[in-house]
């Protein structure tokens, strides 16, 4: 039997000579590993189902976020070791970016779309990765939005107009068109929203007419049923999807990060419109999906962001799904 040093000393020095070994042409390595690792990653999405619906997870890339002001109601040293406590960097965070497609009854609808080629340049990566999942874009029969922030509509329409979904429907909460829509709050709005405003009307402005809204506690299409969740923005909305005995919520922008906003319920993101409505419907909904053992699907969760929320002292933890093979 082998006579393994498992002090830390032994592990690192271990590591080193791994390392070392990979530079070498010795046997047993191959080529390509000896000359280096390839720099991308296999095409990111991930299937699941919910009962009879069939949920593709399709990922948009990250952006890169520096700490400081980016939880509002706490102190950047709490922030920092919340970071530590989940091996994460201490200094930025890298938002991840994952959409909806939704397969039920024939039907191909998507939950929000994305960033467009108006995000951070390691965002973009959604129509890649919608390709590789096997949809075309014609196919799409329904756009639904959670809400009108830039990392969630700009993947509708790209910069120079082209719309990319030629025969969907498209949806919204009544609410946030009220809010964003309107010329009055537009005006007012402090300089750091007008962009934001500016870009709901450079996405929706042709299609206005034809854009469907509907309310809060209504199904909204067969298994989809809205629910207000205010407070990140107006009309934010999430999405209870059922079929059978299977339940998924669709949290959409309820927290950042998980382990920041799952863990600390009550913190507010820079994001976040209203931080105290925001972090009471945080609450409120993270109790319900708990105690009800309800799935869960979050838009800036780590890849394939989906999983289950347990208490955890005050806040909550999330816990993520079991990567599979199967569907």
């Amino acid at each position: 039997m082998t006579d393994f040093n498992l002090s830390r000393r032994g592990v690192i020095a271990g590591a080193g000579m791994v390392a070392a070994a990979a530079t070498l042409d010795l046997p047993g390595l191959s080529p390509a590993y000896a000359q280096g690792a390839p720099v991308n990653q296999a095409p990111g999405f991930y299937r699941y189902k919910v009962g009879d619906i069939t949920i593709t997870a399709i990922n948009d890339g990250f952006a890169r976020r520096p700490l400081e002001g980016f939880v509002r109601n706490a102190e950047l040293a709490d922030v920092k070791k919340a970071m530590a406590e989940s091996f994460l960097p201490a200094d930025a965070l890298n938002i991840t970016f994952t959409t909806l497609a939704i397969q039920h009854g024939g039907k191909l609808t998507l939950i929000d779309t994305g960033n467009g080629d108006s995000g951070a340049p390691t965002s973009g990566a959604w129509a890649a990765n919608f390709k590789a999942a096997g949809f075309d874009a014609k196919d799409v029969s329904t756009v639904v939005f959670s809400h009108f922030h830039g990392d969630h509509i700009n993947g509708f329409r790209l910069k120079d107009g082209t719309a990319l979904f030629p025969n969907a429907e498209v949806m919204v909460p009544a609410a946030e068109w009220a809010f964003w829509m309107d010329d009055a709050k537009a005006s007012a709005a402090p300089e750091a929203m007008k962009g934001a405003f500016a870009g709901v009307r450079r996405v929706f402005g042709p299609v206005a007419k034809d854009v469907k809204q509907f309310e809060a506690g209504k199904e909204i299409l067969p298994g989809i049923t809205a629910i207000a969740a205010p407070g990140h923005t107006p009309g934010h909305t999430v999405f209870a999807v059922a079929s059978g005995a299977g339940k998924l919520m669709v949290m959409s922008d309820t927290t950042n990060h998980p382990a920041l906003f799952v863990r600390n319920p009550d913190w507010s993101a820079v994001f976040d419109m209203d931080g105290p409505q925001a972090a009471a419907t945080r609450r409120k909904l993270l109790d319900m999906v708990s105690a009800d053992r309800m799935q869960v699907a979050f838009y800036h969760a780590p890849f394939p962001a989906t999983g289950y929320i347990a208490k955890s002292g005050s806040g909550f933890e999330m816990v993520p799904v079991q990567w599979s093979t199967a569907i």
